[in-house]
């Protein structure tokens, strides 16, 4: 009897260490609120890090940080830099995780039951060790439905990443528009409140001599007040507009300071754009709508496993009693379980799950339906923005034409000086007119790429890049 206990006690040191060598450990990872506050307010575009990100990405950048910061090199930063992304990094590591459990198989258990008989004749000692194991079996391909399921999950949160790079994407140049065109409205508003200024003054010194009435100058005067409002407000939204910027590459507003960003977004689309071509890349390869099918294909393979569970697991379990040596009592025993699908055939997860895949269906289904809508409504913005601009270009250049003959009639000595201000006044409030229709196309321009994740640059390499690693 000593021996046996000998026998098992080293078999359980053993079994003990390769238990303990396998095990997972816990780490404390705590998160300080004040440090990656710190941290956030630490960032900067010269981060040695953002150069190596960069450099890795783009196959080798050079003379870094650049001199003017572009639309891609903001990019660059944004993915660096923005929590967004690393949110949706996150998620596709859980995802990623769930493979490794999707494909665990469930662990062999032994059991001892030592019981005390001495009622047997000639037995050196009363006491009796029975020993028992489980050994599950999972039938129907279980394991393999579960692995199925867990990449089709990891291959969702993959395109999640992507999506998540493209909405990134798509913030830093709408920020970068507001910024540029923020700054050319106020330079615009402070020459049309110069030339109303001068108006005034002029005015001003023709109501002393008596040539002109009250009510004209204090119309004047009205409309410098208002432009003066005007201005103050789009200085304003200047200021909004860098904090805006910041914000979608994920720094604070002091990471932009001395910054010199460049004005480089397209000013059209391609004219050959049609709306069969453009529903054709945006279906064949937006990362929702391929994520839409890899959820769909999750949902099936749920339902595959659910019908699978119909068909329950056999366990194994062989089994010894060891009685002292007493070779007429000692027993093998080989028992088999199986559950009786009986009273349940596991209807309802097989029915939730069938429900699951009629919603991943109907999800698919209406995103497409909106994914086209955007398009046709993208498509047709951009049509009218650029008619609309092209109209306003003409009205401008027919101001400027106005401008100078006012001009040149003064200079020879045969027209108003306030004509030419009054000239001057019109042509600054034409190009007001062409900013915003320069504005209405960009925006437009921009949902179209937003609807589209198709930008004619190297950024979607890049984005292809990184979903391709973890």
């Amino acid at each position: 009897m000593d021996y046996v206990f000998h026998r098992l006690k080293g078999g359980g040191w053993l079994l003990g260490f390769a238990w303990l060598v396998g095990c997972a450990h816990y780490e404390p990872q705590p998160l300080v609120p004040a440090q990656s506050a710190a941290q956030f307010d630490g960032r900067r575009l010269d981060d040695a890090g953002l150069q190596a990100f960069a450099t890795g990405n783009t196959g080798g950048q050079t003379n870094w940080p650049p001199a003017r910061w572009d639309l891609n090199t903001l990019t660059l930063a944004a993915f660096y830099f923005h929590p967004d992304l690393a949110v949706a990094r996150a998620q596709w590591r859980v995802a990623e995780a769930g493979l490794v459990a999707a494909g665990a198989r469930p662990n062999p258990s032994v059991t001892f039951s030592p019981a005390y008989d001495n009622q047997i004749p000639n037995n050196p000692s009363p006491w009796i060790i029975p020993v028992t194991f489980d050994l599950p079996i999972e039938t129907a391909g279980k394991r393999g439905k579960r692995l199925a399921e867990a990449a089709k999950a990891a291959e969702s949160a993959r395109l999640g990443f992507v999506s998540a790079a493209w909405q990134i994407r798509n913030g830093v140049r709408a920020g970068l528009l507001s910024y540029h065109l923020t700054g050319r409205r106020v330079q615009l508003l402070a020459q049309e409140w110069a030339i109303q200024t001068n108006i005034l003054r002029l005015l001003e010194g023709r109501l002393d001599a008596g040539a002109v009435a009250r009510p004209e100058l204090t119309l004047v005067q009205i409309a410098v007040h208002r432009t003066s409002v005007e201005l103050g407000d789009a200085r304003s939204k200047q200021v909004e507009a860098g904090a805006q910027l910041a914000q979608a590459l994920g720094v604070s507003s002091a990471a932009l300071a001395g910054v010199d960003l460049a004005d480089d977004l397209p000013a059209d689309a391609p004219a050959t754009l049609t709306v069969a071509d453009a529903r054709g890349v945006a279906l064949r390869e937006r990362a929702d709508i391929l994520a839409g099918l890899a959820d769909y294909a999750t949902a099936e393979a749920e339902l595959r496993l659910q019908v699978a569970k119909q068909y329950p697991d056999l366990h194994l379990g062989p089994g010894y009693a060891w009685n002292n040596g007493n070779a007429s009592d000692n027993q093998w025993s080989l028992g088999v379980t199986l559950e009786l699908p009986i009273l349940d055939q596991n209807q309802g997860p097989i029915a939730q799950a069938e429900a699951q895949r009629k919603l991943a269906a109907a999800r698919f289904l209406a995103l497409q339906a909106g994914v086209c809508g955007q398009i046709d409504r993208a498509l047709a913005a951009v049509q009218a923005a650029r008619n609309q601009l092209q109209a306003s270009a003409t009205l401008m250049a027919t101001e400027r034409q106005q401008e100078q003959s006012a001009a040149a009639a003064y200079q020879a000595g045969a027209g108003d000086p306030l004509d030419v201000l009054n000239a001057r006044l019109e042509s600054a409030n034409a190009a007001l007119t062409v900013l915003d229709g320069e504005e209405r196309l960009q925006s437009a321009l921009g949902a179209l790429e937003d609807a589209l994740q198709q930008p004619a640059d190297s950024l979607a390499t890049v984005i292809q890049k990184m979903s391709s690693k973890m």
